[in-house]
């Protein structure tokens, strides 16, 4: 048994386009190899641990560590999806969508907790957005709101009207009364600064999902008495459900500092992150040398994790869908993830092989701390302890 799991997601790194990609409009794309082959970025340590074996890209790295990818058994290609699936739960109706906008009861009920009316409610980028209603919402202080090809419901306002804690209030009140039939998937709060037409979303962001629909790993690891330690955005992804310590940082370089710590304070349990620039930067802006570089900076750190982790200590690291920065439009990909396991006491390569469902990660875990729930998937955990 590993005393200690941490979990990383690369938020978006997929490994290929799914099975089912072309009903999504997603057949081609491949986030991480595209990326690699475009900018050729220089990932040692991650090439160590199986990332060229992952994409068929020809490497000389010898490999020492356990390697694979999964598959989405679940409908949908966005973050709660993704997320909730690897913890466990099969989602077989997507969260709803609105590529005409929101409905006039929706935005009935959203006016009446802003008392405002609404700029917005169309699908839109986040940048493009707030530059081109920017000024009007200083003027009249009308929130933005916007969605995307994903189920989200945005809120953006200007943070010199909106203080953060209100705009948040906003958010969590919008949460209440999007549920059953728009029941989107996440609420998210996009606090901006800026002034006469040029505008930049700052690290404030908060997202409000809804609540998980069953138990996830996390909630069987909380009950067994076992530390789990989120950081980022996955406190707000299940809704703090089965958590027992979040930090809350931003961006990628914040959070792996948090994890570091969080490396230092558990003993044992499951230390859960997610790094978001990679989507939310890069991926969604379509920047392929942004994102070759994050991964890069990624991969320094990487090194570091593995040099302070302790022989009974188990990284893995896994995306949650696609966004490939080199693929038509500004959405998420369909794809595959990758799933990449460490532990100083490996001497070979593994192959897991291609997984299902993501939910075999959870199964995995569970049989690691010696939980029966398997979540209707197949765990590796006999591979990896071979």
């Amino acid at each position: 048994m590993y005393n200690k799991i941490i979990w990383i997601v690369l938020d978006s790194v997929g490994v290929g386009c799914a099975p089912d990609a072309e009903k999504y409009g997603d057949l081609g794309a491949n986030t991480l190899r595209n990326t690699c082959i475009v900018s050729k970025p220089k990932l040692d340590n991650l090439a160590k641990i199986g990332l060229y074996k992952v994409i068929n890209v020809k490497d000389d790295a010898e490999v020492v560590g356990a390697f694979g990818r999964a598959i989405a058994s679940s409908a949908g290609k966005d973050t709660t999806t993704g997320h909730w699936e690897m913890a466990g739960l099969q989602i077989d109706k997507p969260f709803p969508t609105y590529p005409e906008g929101f409905p006039k009861d929706v935005m009935d009920s959203f006016k009446k907790i802003t008392g405002k009316e609404i700029l917005g409610n169309c699908v839109a980028s986040g940048t493009e957005i707030i530059n081109r209603l920017g000024d009007e919402h200083v003027k009249t202080g009308y929130p933005i709101l916007y969605t995307s090809a994903d189920s989200v419901f945005q809120v953006a306002c200007h943070e010199k009207l909106y203080p953060i804690e209100k705009i948040y209030d906003i958010c969590e009140k919008a949460r209440e009364i999007l549920v059953g039939e728009h029941g989107v998937g996440r609420v998210i709060a996009r606090p901006f600064v800026g002034e006469n037409g040029k505008y930049k979303r700052t690290e404030n962001r908060r997202d409000f999902s809804l609540k998980p629909f069953g138990k996830t790993i996390l909630d069987f690891l909380k009950n067994e008495g076992l530390t789990v330690y989120s950081v980022g955005k996955i406190y707000d992804i299940f809704m703090g459900a089965g958590i027992t310590e979040a930090d809350y940082a931003h961006g990628n370089s914040e959070c792996i500092k948090a994890t570091f710590n969080a490396i230092e304070k558990v003993n044992k349990g499951l230390i859960f992150t997610n790094l978001v620039d990679f989507d939310m930067l890069y991926g969604h802006r379509r920047d392929v040398n942004g994102y070759a570089e994050a991964l890069y900076d990624f991969d320094i750190e990487l090194k570091k994790i593995q040099n302070i982790m302790d022989e009974e200590d188990l990284l893995i690291i896994t995306a949650d869908h696609g966004c490939d920065p080199t693929f038509i439009g500004t959405d998420h990909t369909r794809e595959m993830i990758p799933i990449f396991m460490w532990n100083k006491k490996m001497n070979r390569e593994i192959h897991i092989g291609t997984r299902k469902t993501f939910r075999d990660i959870a199964a995995t875990i569970a049989e690691n701390f010696g939980i029966k729930e398997q979540f209707g998937a197949k765990s590796f955990y006999k591979l990896i302890k071979e």
